[in-house]
Parts: structure tokens; sequence; C-alpha cells
């Protein structure tokens, strides 16, 4: 699972069949300081998501076959929600102080 940024849409005229009339974007997996790391996935989208949108990722297959309730079928990353913001906690290793990080 991580959190990504929509950067585009996939357009397949022909599709597997379980695949047929879903919206298929391309995610770029963003790291730490929400900067864009350019690995991507292109994703079945289930969250109404759109360019520009921050989004968690789910890019495990069975998860992902799970959420789609496909058995068997060729699915491994699935946008499950649109985030509105990421705060980050965490102790400092010296100083023991909390730092956060919005996205």
């Amino acid at each position: 699972m991580y959190i990504g940024k929509v950067i585009g849409s996939v357009v397949a005229t022909i599709k597997i069949a379980h695949l047929e009339g879903r919206k298929l974007l391309l995610v770029d997996q963003l790291d730490l300081n929400g900067q864009e790391t350019g690995y991507y996935d292109i994703a079945v989208d289930v969250a109404q998501a759109g360019p520009g949108d921050t989004v968690l990722v789910i890019d495990e297959g069975n998860g992902a076959r799970q959420i789609l309730k496909l058995d068997p079928g060729a699915i491994r990353a699935v946008i499950v929600g649109v985030v509105d913001e990421v705060t980050l906690e965490r102790v400092a290793d010296v100083a023991r102080e909390p730092y956060s990080v919005s996205i």
C-alpha cells in the first residue's frame, strides 16, 4: 500500500472482461516528503479519483482482487481512497523531538 499522485489516465479500446467499464489511472508513488518518485502503477480506480489527486493505492494482487470481487483476475493495483492530508510523526533518534510533514 502506498500514497501516490494521479498523473494521467489510460485509455484502452479493448480490455479483458473484468476491466470493462473500469477507469484506469496512472499513479506516481510519493516519498515521505510528498515528492513524486518516478515509480508508477496503472491502477483501477474505485474512489472516483482524477488527475492531480493524492490517492491511497493497494498494489498487492490478492487484496486488489478482493476489493473488486474477482477470482481469478489480472489486477495488481487499485485506488481505494482520495487522500485529504498526511501527517507523519516520528521521534528523532537523538533529540527525541517529534516532527510532522504534511502532503
